[in-house]
């Protein structure tokens, strides 16, 4: 059945506020995509960097990433797919060691057999729970150095927690990383032979606009550099307003993480607010560099050494190659920090000098005129932290505002924040969006 045609304007042009407005358009509704930023993409989004046009932040696309390629395929993208199979290092004890296999498994040096078999053990028994839930009330490192002891907790699971959360591992129950080994063992369950990662030449940037071409044809508006400053219902509809001034729509979706949320609805209940503002983020400050040359072979390498200023190094041309970036090697290294994390204070030329020291001290042999270009990113509200019990408190996406309604990545429960889930979210979201626009759909 037909939906009835009604306008909506969806709030945040990232990748979960595009996808939204391409299912709305697909079913016949009238929609303007609002985007505080001048260009589309959120976290996804692309820059310049030395002359090339890439991710400002790194993403990759797994085989079994179902949600991504549905829709790359409806805009004629997934076909376009270049798939490999990547390298991961270890830097430990001052060394660069490889862990891609189970031969390097069991020559990797700073775990004794023991430590390898408690490990081993953990991810089998982690890959084989079906329902994260329960998990939910365990507190992450009690469930990891109950499982793996205290040693493989120390040398191998914390510096891979420190790579995805920053010290915000601590706040975290044992859902993540029981989210994380599902994904990762996605494939096998799936029926492949093997996991591997993708890209499409162009990356986001190309998606990104082959998107809005899509969704322009549509007939969608898309409104960048357009902040809003308030949403809140007048009369028979949800009013906007913003530098396009004050607009009216049937429905508003607002994207935006939840303490910003909270901040432009008005009208929400006290326990509304407070459970969109009780939200734990992190953020990050992500460098961007643009070499002569490789650094390694690795597309990532897990860090160890806490003094490394950043989490990881993720070497983009290990996945991609040269030919894409005119022969030059792009690389990220992400600090994810807390909310009180001392970098947000920094300078990006402090930032600087402390994380090519860091690199320096892995890669000696890195020359100051191996660096072409040097580019940093911050972002303060990256991933909303699966702390204990977190679904007990999570705000709903269908609030008490007839038409406003809040779907962001705080709703992405027992998974971890990646374009695939992101773009699966907007797909669960869509029926009870469109049930709650009915007249008497106002629930969540």
């Amino acid at each position: 059945m037909a939906e009835t045609q009604r306008s909506w304007c969806v709030v945040g042009g990232g990748m979960l506020g595009l996808t939204l407005a391409w299912r709305l358009s697909e079913v016949g509704q009238q929609v303007t995509v609002v985007e505080a930023a001048p260009e589309l993409g959120g976290l996804a989004s692309a820059w310049q960097l030395g002359g090339i046009t890439w991710d400002r932040h790194y993403h990759v696309t797994l085989l079994s990433d179902s949600f991504l390629r549905t829709l790359l395929k409806e805009i004629d993208l997934d076909d376009e797919f270049e798939w490999r199979i990547t390298q991961t290092g270890f830097y430990a004890d001052g060394g660069l060691f490889r862990l891609n296999n189970a031969i390097d498994y069991l020559k990797f040096p700073p775990l004794n057999f023991i430590d390898k078999v408690r490990l081993a053990g953990t991810i089998m028994y982690a890959s084989r729970i079906e329902d994260g839930r329960s998990l939910e009330r365990v507190p992450l490192t009690e469930w990891l150095i109950k499982l793996s002891g205290k040693r493989v907790f120390e040398l191998i699971w914390r510096p891979l927690l420190r790579a995805k959360l920053g010290d915000n591992y601590t706040q975290a129950s044992a859902s993540f990383i029981w989210a994380v080994i599902r994904r990762l063992y996605a494939a096998r369950r799936s029926g492949l032979k093997t996991e591997m990662f993708g890209f499409i030449p162009g990356s986001y940037d190309r998606i990104l606009k082959r998107l809005s071409e899509r969704l322009t044809a549509r007939g969608v508006s898309l409104e960048l550099g357009c902040p809003v400053e308030s949403i809140e219902r007048t009369g028979n509809g949800v009013q906007v307003r913003s530098r396009l001034g004050d607009q009216q729509y049937d429905q508003v979706v607002v994207t935006l993480a939840g303490p910003l949320a909270s901040k432009v609805c008005v009208g929400l209940k006290p326990e509304e607010k407070e459970r969109l503002e009780g939200i734990v983020y992190q953020g990050i400050v992500c460098a961007s560099l643009v070499l002569k040359r490789p650094l390694t072979q690795y597309y990532l390498t897990y860090i160890t050494d806490e003094t490394i200023p950043f989490t990881a190094i993720v070497e983009m041309t290990a996945l991609i190659g040269t030919e894409q970036l005119d022969g030059r090697s792009l690389i990220y290294l992400p600090r994810y920090v807390t909310s009180e994390d001392p970098y947000w204070a920094l300078s990006d030329a402090e930032v600087e000098e402390h994380f090519m020291a860091g690199l320096r001290r892995m890669h000696p042999g890195l020359a100051p005129d191996d660096i072409l270009a040097f580019r940093i990113s911050r972002v303060r509200q990256v991933l909303a932290i699966s702390t204990l019990n977190y679904s007990d408190r999570l705000p709903p996406m269908i609030t008490s505002v007839p038409g406003l309604h809040v779907v962001n990545s705080a709703h992405i429960v027992n998974g971890t924040l990646n374009v695939n889930e992101t773009v699966g979210l907007a797909e669960s979201a869509m029926p009870k969006l469109l049930a709650a626009a009915e007249p008497s759909g106002q629930s969540d």
